[in-house]
């Protein structure tokens, strides 16, 4: 029995084991569509075809911006090899409150909480900071009861965008409290 022992392992991950990325054809990319170019996932805003000699191969010329930091991206890959495209999931989750260290707190639909996206810099963080503050200053007791009694309450929802471990707010909307 001691080759038992031998044959026991301890798995630290466990996760699904689903890929961050998939590979794709290069002259398969289509703009608007997401590509990882440099270890970032990026959307593809413009790209081009170059034919080449008699014996050379076409060649994909891409521009992309990463879709996390907004910095721009550019690759020039023949058209035949493959490069890797990014799983990338949207979700909506609604907005419970805005940490004093700039981490928003949100709720998804099945009740799940999430504490770990940070308020992102710019417009966006703006935009969502100025709905989250909108909803508190309407809490007097009377317009609450209103609003509840006439289905005009609303929630902030926030759109995350998640791909390759990492995840951004990109955009808030209003959406109607059930």
């Amino acid at each position: 029995m001691a080759d038992d022992a031998q044959h026991e392992h301890t798995f630290e991950s466990a996760d699904a084991g689903a890929s961050t990325t998939f590979p794709m054809q290069c002259s398969a990319l289509r703009k608007n569509g997401f590509v990882v170019i440099k270890n970032r996932p990026c959307k593809i805003v413009d790209m081009s075809t170059s034919k080449t000699g008699k014996h050379g191969h076409a060649k994909v010329h891409l521009t992309g911006i990463d879709i996390f930091t907004g910095k721009k991206l550019e690759e020039l890959c023949p058209s035949t090899h493959n490069m890797d495209v990014p799983n990338v999931t949207r979700r909506e989750y609604q907005l419970i409150d805005i940490s004093d260290d700039g981490f928003l707190s949100l709720m998804s639909d099945d009740g799940d909480t999430k504490d770990d996206v940070k308020v992102p810099e710019g417009d966006v963080g703006d935009k969502i900071a100025k709905m989250f503050k909108g909803e508190e200053k309407d809490t007097s007791e009377w317009l609450l009861d209103y609003k509840i009694r006439n289905g005009v309450l609303t929630a902030t929802d926030v759109i995350v965008l998640t791909s390759m471990g990492e995840e951004v707010a990109i955009d808030a909307k209003e959406a109607p409290r059930s």
